[in-house]
């Protein structure tokens, strides 16, 4: 399911026409992106949670030329799947 496929079908199941059904979903969007840019965690009950994972700089090295490279600090969002949604796929 892509993001056009959720709002047409937030827009058949609450009757919204599709720019209401569109803004909900972007907003929904929106706002966990927000959360996660500040480093909060973002949990969804039964369903999932994401978070911000942290990385600190290291040396690595360049696979063309062997140079050793550092490599900046970063950020990188996961997701962790829920219980109830962990037992749903795998019924």
């Amino acid at each position: 399911m892509n993001k056009l496929e959720l709002v047409e079908a937030l827009r058949e199941e609450c009757r919204l026409t599709k720019s209401e059904a569109t803004a909900i979903v972007e907003m929904f969007f929106d706002e966990m992106s927000n959360a996660l840019a500040k480093g909060e965690r973002v949990e969804i009950r039964g369903l999932c949670s994401f978070y911000v994972k942290k990385y600190k700089s290291y040396f690595g090295r360049n696979p063309k030329t062997g140079e050793k490279v550092k490599v900046k600090p970063k950020k990188l969002p996961f997701f962790k799947c829920g219980l109830e949604l962990k037992e749903r796929v795998d019924y």
